[in-house]
């Protein structure tokens, strides 16, 4: 099984709000095969505790427009490492170190990378 035609869509849809906010590094990972709770795992990169919050609002916003809203969000007092979860979508915006640190990217290579056709800001 793959990941949905509509959870790349929302993928697609959070990685362009997540840009427009300056987020860079932009990953997203078919993890459908993997785990039954989620589709994609969406990871950004943000460079501070206020462009965490920031991303992360914007990426709520795009989607509420598309009728879907979060079921949970972990890490925002922190704002170092944010996950929130829209059902077929894991978010995940991360300060460098976190990102760093943890290396999703590394924790899921195995699965399968998504084409986001989105261009980022440096």
């Amino acid at each position: 099984m793959t990941a949905t035609d509509q959870s790349v869509h929302l993928a697609t849809i959070a990685a362009r709000a997540a840009a427009d906010k300056l987020a860079t590094n932009l990953v997203a990972f078919d993890v459908s095969e993997k785990l039954a709770i989620t589709d994609i795992f969406l990871v950004a990169t943000a460079a501070n505790d206020r462009q965490v919050g920031a991303v992360v609002e914007a990426i709520e916003e795009a989607l509420h427009r598309q009728n879907v809203k979060r079921t949970r969000i972990e890490g925002d007092r922190e704002q170092r490492w944010v996950l929130v979860d829209f059902l077929d979508l894991v978010v995940h915006v991360m300060q460098p170190e976190e990102r760093s640190l943890y290396s999703l990217e590394r924790l899921w290579a195995d699965c399968p990378r998504i084409a986001l056709d989105v261009e980022e800001t440096r």
